[in-house]
Parts: structure tokens; C-alpha cells; sequence
């Protein structure tokens, strides 16, 4: 594969840059910049942006909404938003569910709900985990029981559901239910699309650590789902679920987010000082950053060839369990150096300086606020979208036949 970009993709390296020195207002990329919490009007604000220009769906076929862009140019698009600190578009609808109805769902399906996904009509989380179903995610026991009375064909679901990331702005949620619980495991699964304003949804905050209301349980008592909602074929869900499974785990590793990391990593071992000397040059602080840039140069040569055999028509199989493993323990290194390269400023940590507006104490730089917060957000990531471990198991049958 040829590294170096073309005349032309270089070109469009400039239309990127200039779209974002438009479009993308200052206020939200300090925001990202300092790491303080987005709110819901932040992200739709900026989703409206992108779909307005007709880049928010940039992996989606032409004739669905997508910019017809080649891999190389996804790559590029992806690599100047995180640069230029633009918030990340939010993926549950457009990079997970939006996949997962072109290629699995009916053409009703696709003409009502992919639009509704651009627009911004629809606010979409993702309803996998459960409380005995985490990494096993085949263990789900949320039910839906279909019946047929006067009102119409339709399922009704009961169960839970756990870590809905940013689940209490959304009105619908794309699930896992278990339709036959005589079948195997995986054989017995189906995907259900379920609006949350049904009566029976119950949505209850888990307060993270960092005090941030990030994740939900969602609880369904009696809901009722039409059947038209049902994605694929009964009892074949779990093939929807594995194809949706490797975009989140490309999408967590997020290599992206590490170049820009690394960049703001850089500037803090520069200005920070050991021993009368900058950090950076500092030779056991320096092998760490040097690795781990050296890691993330692997890992982008790896994702090119993800995208590109995606644009190819193929499906990301154990290369996105690769890039999962990779990208998420370069994420997390990163943002360990980081809060070590702030020596004691990285200790304090300050909930209400994550907030807009906020203009008491700091402790330090205004980088320094969100440095713990950061950090141990940061260590979700080798868990959630399947653990870590549990990829090397994907790998190991993939590859290895083992």
C-alpha cells in the first residue's frame, strides 16, 4: 500500500481543513480541546453541520446520504476533525445502526429511518449490554414475545439493559432481545428497533466515577414494539449484531482521537519541566512517548487497509478486533503520560471545571481540569465493545482456528 497521498487527496486534505476553519465554531472545539462535557445541543449542532455539507454519513453508500468518499479520504476527513478538536459525531445511529439497515434491513425500513438518522430527527443508543451480559453478549435475556391482537403483529419485550451510553437523550434504541429461548445462544436472538417513548421504558442514571451522567440502565416493563420494527430475520439477530460489533470496535479504537492525544501529549512535555530540563527530554519519558507514537504509527497503516477493504465491499473481521486491542491500549497510554507529564496538577480533580462557564480554581493549567477525567475514562475502553481479552479469543479463531 502506498502511504504518501495523491495530488488530489492532498487537495482534499485543504477542503477539509478549510470546511473546519469555516464551519467548526471555536467555542466547541475549546470545549473538546479542554475536555469539558458536551452537551446534547453541542452534538446535534454540529451533526446538523456535517449532514447540511453531506459529510456526517461519509462510509454510507451515495444513494443512502454517503460522499462517495474513497477509504484514503475517510482516513483523511477523520484524522483533521480530531486535529482540529471538532466533536466526534455521536455513533450509534449513523456509524452502527445506519451499516446494519443497508445491509440488513427492508426497503421500508431503509427510506424511514436512514433520513430520519441524517436529519437528526431520531436520537439513537444502543441497547446490548445487560447486567449477566456484557462481553457474553449471547447471554441476553431481555424477551420479546410476538402477538398478533386487533392493534396489529408485535413484540412484547421485558428485561434490562446497562451502560446506554448518552441513552437519556435518545427517543429510540437499537436492541437485543432473545425471541427463542430454546435455541442456542446465538441462534436465538433477534433486533429490534423500539421507540423509548413507549409507555413501559424506563431510563435511570449511572453517575461515573468522574461525577458525569455518560451511561443508563434502560428498563422495559410490558413494552410494546410493533413487528415492522424487527431488523433481518427472527432469531437471526446475532448476525446483525456481530456485522454492527465490528464498526463500534474500528470506531473505539479511535485513532483519530490518538493523533490529536498525542499532539496536545507533545505540547505538555514541552512546556513541563523535570530536573531544570523540559519533560521531553527527560530519556525514560521520552522511550514512552517514542513507543507509543511508534504504536500509533502502526496502528494508522492498519486501519487504511480496514477502510480500505471496507470500501471494497468487504466486512472488518479479526482487523477490527486488531484495531480494538491496539488502539484502546494506545488511548490509554497516552492519557496515563499525559496526566504524569502534569506531575501534581494531574492529581486534583475538579468536577464542576469540566462544565461550561465554570471560573473557580484549576489547579494548574487550563488543560490540567480534565487530566484525571480523562484517564480514568480512558479505562473503559479496553472493556466495553467486548474486552480486550475476548478479542484476542476472536483472533485466536479467525487466524489461529484455535
Amino acid at each position: 500500500m502506498d502511504l504518501n497521498f495523491t495530488p488530489e487527496e492532498e487537495a482534499f486534505r485543504g477542503e477539509v481543513r478549510a470546511f473546519l476553519a469555516a464551519k467548526l465554531p471555536v467555542r466547541l472545539s475549546e470545549k473538546v480541546r479542554g475536555g469539558k462535557i458536551l452537551e446534547k445541543a453541542d452534538m446535534q449542532a454540529w451533526h446538523a453541520t456535517l449532514n447540511e455539507r453531506g459529510w456526517l454519513a461519509n462510509h454510507w453508500p451515495e444513494q443512502y446520504g454517503g460522499p462517495g468518499w474513497t477509504a484514503v479520504e475517510k482516513f483523511i476527513f477523520e484524522h483533521e476533525c480530531a486535529l482540529a478538536f471538532a466533536p466526534r459525531i455521536v455513533p450509534f445511529g449513523v456509524n452502527m445502526l445506519g451499516p446494519v439497515l443497508i445491509k440488513y434491513g427492508n426497503e421500508a425500513q431503509k427510506q424511514h429511518w436512514l433520513p430520519r438518522i441524517l436529519n437528526g430527527a431520531d436520537w439513537w443508543c444502543q441497547g446490548y449490554s445487560e447486567p449477566g451480559a456484557g462481553s457474553d453478549l449471547a447471554a441476553v435475556k431481555t424477551s420479546a414475545v410476538r402477538g398478533i391482537d386487533a392493534q396489529g403483529d408485535h413484540y412484547i419485550v421485558n428485561g434490562q439493559k446497562t451502560w446506554t451510553t448518552l441513552g437519556q437523550h435518545a427517543n429510540m434504541i437499537f436492541c437485543l432481545v432473545r425471541t427463542n429461548r430454546e435455541a442456542k445462544k446465538q441462534e436465538g436472538i433477534s433486533f429490534l428497533l423500539i421507540d423509548m417513548t413507549s409507555p413501559g421504558v424506563e431510563v435511570r442514571p449511572i453517575i461515573t466515577l468522574d461525577g458525569e451522567h455518560e451511561v443508563n440502565e434502560v428498563f422495559f416493563s410490558d413494552v410494546r414494539v410493533p413487528a415492522e420494527n424487527l431488523v433481518g430475520e427472527e432469531n437471526k439477530g446475532w448476525t446483525c449484531a456481530k456485522y454492527l460489533l465490528t464498526y463500534e470496535r474500528t470506531n473505539i479504537a479511535g485513532v483519530g482521537f490518538s493523533v490529536a492525544a498525542l499532539e496536545q501529549l507533545k505540547g505538555i512535555a514541552a512546556s513541563q519541566t523535570k530536573n531544570g530540563k523540559p519533560l521531553a527530554e527527560d530519556p525514560a519519558f521520552a522511550a514512552r512517548l517514542a513507543r507509543v507514537e511508534i504504536d500509533l504509527e502502526n496502528m494508522k497503516t492498519t486501519n487504511l487497509r480496514v477502510i480500505a477493504a471496507v470500501a471494497g465491499g468487504g466486512v472488518p473481521g479479526a482487523e477490527s478486533s486488531m484495531l480494538k486491542i491496539r488502539g484502546t491500549e494506545i488511548r490509554q497510554e497516552i492519557s496515563s503520560l499525559a496526566r504524569r507529564a502534569m506531575g501534581v496538577y494531574g492529581r486534583p480533580f475538579v468536577a464542576e471545571a469540566l462544565k461550561d462557564g465554570y471560573t473557580g480554581e484549576t489547579f494548574g493549567p487550563d488543560y490540567a481540569s480534565a487530566a484525571a477525567s480523562r484517564y480514568f475514562n480512558n479505562r473503559k475502553l479496553s472493556i466495553f465493545g467486548g474486552s480486550n481479552e475476548i478479542q484476542k479469543n476472536i483472533i485466536s479463531k479467525m487466524i489461529l482456528g484455535l
